[in-house]
């Protein structure tokens, strides 16, 4: 019995261990960059990850929404599709931008400062912020 204690108490330990950071479902982050290139003044861009594999958000003009998968850091996204409503055309290319971008992001993390970070396969990421 003696020696069956310090396994038990080791095994109830290991399911208290941290499991690292986490993407967050039902909750919603804003845009701050978009890969080099920080956000038009008063824009706002955004995104909420579904639990049920949705996600969506503003894209500053338009409402946007795509599927997504995500797995051990691995994010994938289909190809956004959007609202069809017109804005100035500054918006209008920083949206088109922004909706390029999430179609191209593979891994997810937060970087030092606590932004949740899209990656491309190469370049800068999507730099967001919790909302």
């Amino acid at each position: 019995m003696r020696a069956l204690l310090p396994i038990l108490l080791g095994a109830s330990l290991l399911g208290c261990a941290s499991v690292g950071p986490q993407l967050q479902y039902e909750h919603g982050y804003r845009v701050e960059w978009i890969g080099e290139r920080p956000l038009i003044d008063r824009s706002h861009l955004s995104i909420t990850f579904g639990s049920d594999g949705r996600a969506y958000g503003s894209a500053g003009c338009n409402h946007w929404f795509a599927g997504y998968s995500e797995k051990d850091g691995q994010l994938r996204l289909e190809a956004p599709a959007s609202t069809r409503k017109l804005c100035a055309p500054a918006l209008m290319e920083q949206e088109q931008r922004f909706l390029a971008a999430l179609a191209q992001v593979q891994r997810w993390d937060y970087n030092g400062i606590g932004q949740l970070q899209l990656w491309p396969a190469s370049g800068k990421p999507i730099r967001l912020w919790a909302e």
